[in-house]
């Protein structure tokens, strides 16, 4: 059935289940082969038909098989253009880094070498960390709660979410997590209570290489922090000698309206993080940028066999047009104002589940503090066309993270689909959380 609201039938995933790993997981929340997919819409085998408002992780800003990149990606494969090359010089690499000079660098002012690590977010992550460590002769960095920078063994340490800092199977040294911007209260200033323990010699914390930091955390529950707060904490940075590293890797690329997520707060990273979108179409791609003066690597002294994904180069090179005039930013802009509206609508039509709008720029939510709520809203969500995923350590916020060139009408279809999944899970927590007065319990909770 098409948009029929009924899952796949049984069966439809056992060769996944026989073969693969039970490491996955997006599988497990989106129960259906998929065949296709174009700009902002899903099909699988079976006919139906989704909206994605979850974009690949944010790997799909551009919206899925963009025409423009893949007309170039299509004719420089016909013309046997070079897909694999380690860190050797090539056109589409030298094209690549032109117009991302041109286009992104200079109109800012930035003044950044570019360093291709793997092709993954935790490997510029991981180049990010050792750099610092290598500069600055410190070993210690400091992370902050709820955040996310990636699953190899340097970035989990920097990671504040339990469950997936205990796959990791040894101890994560090196870093010490710090309370992000509000995690004390809206009256705690936490970057305070950091330059305290780094002043205390009884705190146990040493001063460190780096401070690593997202703007926006969005896996960790869309924690945004405040510009107040960035600002001090980048004072902080400079008045003890302890690097500033902005993971955009998720938030980059326009995710929340402008390029990079820090430039509305005037703060200068010495080093950020790029992935995902940075890509354009999907194609696996990572850029570690840093301060000239940081940049004292030895030739191979950091390297991996992927970081001259080509085919990547062609279609990261196309994307960077969307910036070339600030039309983009403010079609952005604009839907995220129609997103915060319609999403605080819904939060005020339901005021019996206490929830809250969170986030920024096309990466905003809803947090539910009843358990289990936002992974119901999303599995109804599913069964209705709409493909959305939670964010929080414990699930707790529905998330709305839709590809950056997606139109008004198909953003407003699919918030009222988002709209009539918080109302059938809202009904249905309910009935769960009142036992029937016919039992004889009063509809105590249980």
């Amino acid at each position: 059935m098409t948009n029929g609201g009924l899952l796949q039938s049984e069966g439809t995933l056992a060769l996944f289940e026989e073969l693969e790993s039970e490491v996955r997981s997006y599988c497990r929340s989106f129960p259906a082969v998929f065949r296709k997919a174009l700009d902002w819409t899903v099909w699988d085998r079976e006919g139906n038909v989704y909206l994605d408002f979850f974009a690949g992780a944010g790997a799909l800003n551009y919206g899925h098989n963009n025409a423009r990149m893949k007309e170039k990606l299509v004719r420089y494969l016909l013309e046997d253009g070079i897909s694999h090359s380690l860190d050797m010089a090539t056109e589409a690499k030298e094209r690549f880094l032109e117009k991302f000079r041109d286009v992104i660098l200079k109109p800012r002012r930035m003044n950044y070498k570019i360093m291709f690590p793997g092709p993954t977010g935790t490997n510029a992550v991981e180049a990010a960390l050792k750099l610092a460590r290598k500069s600055t002769g410190r070993t210690n960095i400091i992370g902050f709660t709820n955040a996310f920078h990636g699953m190899t063994l340097g970035a989990l340490a920097v990671t504040g979410n339990k469950y997936k800092r205990q796959g990791a199977g040894v101890p994560l040294q090196y870093a010490a997590s710090m309370p992000y911007d509000g995690y004390l209260g809206a009256d705690a200033d936490t970057v305070a209570y950091l330059e305290n323990m780094l002043n205390d010699s009884g705190s146990g914390v040493p001063m460190p290489a780096a401070v690593i930091v997202e703007t926006l955390q969005g896996e960790g529950g869309l924690n945004a922090a405040g510009a107040g707060w960035l600002k001090r904490l980048e004072a902080l940075c400079r008045k003890y000698g302890i690097l500033l590293i902005i993971d955009d890797v998720q938030m980059g690329c326009g995710r929340t309206g402008p390029f990079f997520s820090f430039e509305p707060f005037g703060i200068e990273p010495d080093m950020i993080c790029l992935s995902k979108s940075i890509g354009g179409y999907g194609l696996p791609m990572a850029l570690m940028l840093m301060k000239p003066e940081l940049d004292i690597w030895g030739p191979g002294e950091h390297n991996g066999t992927f970081r001259g994904n080509n085919l990547a180069f062609v279609c990261a090179t196309e994307a960077l047009r969307y910036w070339e005039d600030g039309e983009f930013e403010k079609e952005i802009a604009e839907k995220s104002t129609l997103l915060e509206g319609e999403l605080k609508s819904i939060i005020a039509r339901f005021p019996q589940l206490k929830a809250e709008w969170r986030g920024r720029g096309l990466m905003q939510g809803i947090a539910f503090p009843t358990e289990g709520l936002a992974e119901d809203v999303c599995r109804e969500a599913f069964r209705r066309g709409l493909i959305m995923e939670t964010s929080g350590t414990d699930s707790e916020v529905a998330k709305v993270m839709p590809p950056l060139t997606i139109d008004k009408a198909s953003l407003k279809r699919g918030l009222r689909l988002l709209a009539d999944s918080v109302e059938e899970a809202a009904g249905r927590s309910r009935k769960i959380e009142l036992l029937p007065k016919a039992a004889g319990l009063g509809g105590e909770r249980i």
